[in-house]
């Protein structure tokens, strides 16, 4: 039986995105360009969503100069209004979107729950899971009645499956994607549309640096990392190519740890 991309067969290019378009939510920096240099390099033509305009716009001139394709969008995941412009504006200049990465997050600020005021949870879950939900939404509305299948991949994190002290409005929203995955993946399978999550650990980025360069990260988290250093944006690279290629078109439903085993250690 003859087999095409979304059933299975890769072709002997197992991990070309030539001819995609990926959309990459909050990719102006972070784990986000960390994923988008990734898919830019395997062929893809990459849009960027991001609410700094001048930040998208360094960004996609980043990947432009590496021979890229590449378009930036200036949106607020949090918005519904924002995000419907955002894909439209997404696919009337790259004409379609194959696979989405929901990526776009905030840390929120650190604080004793027995303090942590409504807004502040508010802010974090609305741009964590909202902004996933929403993002999600449009893709999948665009995907079915393209008819060509697709793969969503939301961005989690570690706390969702260790505890966060102090940080619960963020371990919340990170555990709320993965829930949302896994019935997008049982939901939308029948549309050969995928749905997974990738679950960094500790990456070093503009928003981690704080953290991580803190005597407790020094003393406490980083001997617990078995690799002997910590993340980095790029490290998730690859394993973005793999979910948004047609190698694969049978993983579904599905959380990719990337933390260096810190969580068996």
């Amino acid at each position: 039986m003859e087999m095409g991309l979304q059933d299975g067969y890769a072709g002997d290019k197992p991990f070309d995105l030539g001819g995609q378009v990926v959309l990459v939510t909050g990719g102006n920096g972070g784990i986000g360009l960390g994923i988008a240099q990734g898919l830019a390099a395997a062929g893809a033509s990459v849009a960027i969503w991001g609410r700094d305009a001048d930040k998208t716009d360094r960004a996609v001139e980043l990947l432009r100069e590496s021979g890229a394709h590449a378009f930036g969008v200036t949106c607020d995941v949090s918005d519904e209004a924002s995000v419907t412009r955002a894909f439209a504006e997404t696919v009337a200049a790259l004409g379609s979107v194959d696979s989405c990465f929901a990526n776009a997050g905030v840390g929120g600020r650190p604080s004793k729950f027995a303090e942590m005021s409504l807004a502040d949870w508010r802010e974090v879950v609305s741009v964590n899971l909202d902004g996933t939900f929403l993002t999600f939404r449009e893709c999948v509305r665009h995907m079915i009645e393209r008819g060509a299948g697709g793969s969503l991949v939301a961005t989690s994190s570690l706390t969702a499956i260790e505890a966060a002290p102090r940080s619960e409005h963020y371990a919340a929203s990170k555990a709320g994607v993965i829930a949302l995955v896994k019935s997008l993946a049982v939901e939308l399978a029948r549309y050969r549309i995928r749905a997974n999550a990738l679950m960094p650990g500790w990456i070093e980025t503009e928003m981690s640096a704080p953290m991580l360069g803190s005597e407790a990260a020094t003393k406490h988290i980083f001997p617990r990392v078995p690799v002997r250093r910590w993340g980095r944006p790029a490290d998730l690279a690859g394993a973005a190519v793999y979910l948004a290629s047609a190698s694969s078109s049978y993983h579904t439903g599905d959380v990719l740890v990337l933390d260096g085993a810190y969580r068996l250690f």
